[in-house]
Parts: C-alpha cells; structure tokens; sequence
C-alpha cells in the first residue's frame, strides 16, 4: 500500500522521490545550500519539475554546482552556458547565478557559513506547519519577505519572496509536509544537521 503523502507530487517518479527523500528535510549543507540557490533562481517562472529534471545538466553546467568555482565564471562561461540545451538558457538567470556565487561566498565570510546566516532566521528551529490541504499552503509569507528583502540587500538576484519560501521549504526551514504526509513527523524529527 502506497503511503499518504503531499498532493503535488502527483504520480511522477522522480517528483514522488524528491519528496520522500529531500524536500523539506532540515539542511545545514552550505553545497546544497548552494545547489538549491541556483536550481531556485533558475525556476523562477517555470514549474519545479522542468528545473528537477535538469538538475543533473545543471550540475555539469554549473561545475557541480562548486561556489567558489561558479563565483569565478566569466563571460565566455556565460557564452558556454548560453549554448547548453540542457539548462534554461535565459542570460539574466545564468549571470543571476555568478553574481549569486559571489554574494554567498561574501556572507559566508561574514556569518562563518551560509547556513548561519540563514538559520538565524528562525533561531535554529525549524518552522513545522499543520496544512490539511496544498490550498492552505502559502505562496510567500513575513519570513521568505524579509529574508528575500535581506538578501537583495545584499546583492542576490532571482530570489523574490515566493522563489525564497520555496527555498525555505525545500531546506526544511519551513515543514510544510501536509498533516496527513508520511514525511512531515520524520522531517519534523530530524534535527538540522550537515
């Protein structure tokens, strides 16, 4: 018997997969931090599915997704990336994505991790919701505003309110399992780790 699970994934294997296994799991990965910065940013606009099922041609594209790597890109990088049929080519999100690199590795210097900084948002501890239904879920809140306001303060691009909850979401800042969902109580369970 299939277990109760989120409604969005529907019946995609690789949706389902990325729900059971990473999608809101508590992250102190300063990498995947990082991925999820870029893959994020290249969403914007589009449905989560068309960037997760590039997430490897993102991974080749974006040297494994390596931030001090990324944050050193130049313009016939842009070029290369601007020829790659396996990302999104959109200059504005692919240049977002240097200038990203850059602007995190300057918190990094400042907070000790990326990961500090962000955490320090909510004090730590994870924020564990209780939506019954995908309709109750919100699409950006006082949180993903101020911290979206936070970072474009602090250069990043391509992460408005609503790219930054769902970043939020998939870090497991924020629980947003649904009530009746197998994996909102083993997220909930899991401390914040690396």
């Amino acid at each position: 018997m299939d277990q109760q699970r989120c409604q969005w994934p529907g019946e995609d294997a690789l949706y389902r997969r990325y729900h059971d296994q990473e999608w809101g799991l508590p992250c102190r990965s300063d990498a995947l931090m990082f991925e999820f910065l870029i893959l994020e940013g290249a969403q914007a606009g589009l449905s989560w599915i068309t960037i997760l099922r590039r997430r490897e041609q993102y991974r080749a594209a974006f040297a494994g997704f390596d931030v001090l790597r990324v944050s050193r890109f130049t313009d016939r990088d842009i070029e290369r990336l601007m020829g790659d049929s396996g990302i999104i080519r959109h200059r504005a999100k692919i240049c977002s994505a240097i200038e990203n690199a850059q602007c995190f590795l300057r918190v990094q210097a400042e907070f000790g991790s990326f990961s500090d900084y962000l955490w320090g948002f909510v004090d730590g501890v994870p924020i564990v919701n209780c939506w019954s239904n995908a309709a109750e879920v919100p699409a950006t809140t006082a949180l993903s505003k101020r911290i979206s306001d936070d970072m474009r303060g602090r250069g990043f691009r391509f992460f408005g309110p609503t790219i930054c909850y769902a970043y939020l979401q998939s870090m497991g800042l924020v629980n947003d399992h649904l009530a009746g969902c197998f994996r909102r109580a083993e997220c909930s369970a899991i401390a914040p780790s690396d």
